[in-house]
């Protein structure tokens, strides 16, 4: 059975979880729009998106070979490798958010 702190710890790390994918779907979304025209996406939006995941990953596997290194508990594991991912995902969201839907014309 989880000890409170754990409990507390693993509430936070599912909201962590679920708050990277809500944000990698709208990501996605927009991106989408953009390969069809519908959205304002920068030209090397497609290479971009392909170069950042391979890093993203190596940042993510990285930290959470440190905190398993360092006899880190799971919960802590797991938060650490989310970390590289959830920091890209905002980015992105927040980026291409602010470039905004073109108009049908």
């Amino acid at each position: 059975m989880f000890k409170p702190s754990n409990a507390t710890q693993l509430i936070g790390l599912s909201a962590e979880f679920w708050h990277l994918a809500f944000e990698a779907q709208m990501v996605i979304s927009m991106r989408l729009l953009g390969l069809g025209g519908f959205w304002h996406v920068a030209p090397s939006e497609n290479s971009r998106m392909v170069q950042e995941k391979v890093q993203a990953f190596s940042e993510s596997g990285l930290a959470m070979s440190v905190a398993a290194f360092r006899m880190a508990q799971p919960v802590t594991i797991m938060a650490a490798g989310l970390r590289p991912l959830r920091r890209r995902t905002r980015n992105n969201s927040r980026r291409l958010a602010r470039r905004g839907p073109r108009g049908l014309r």
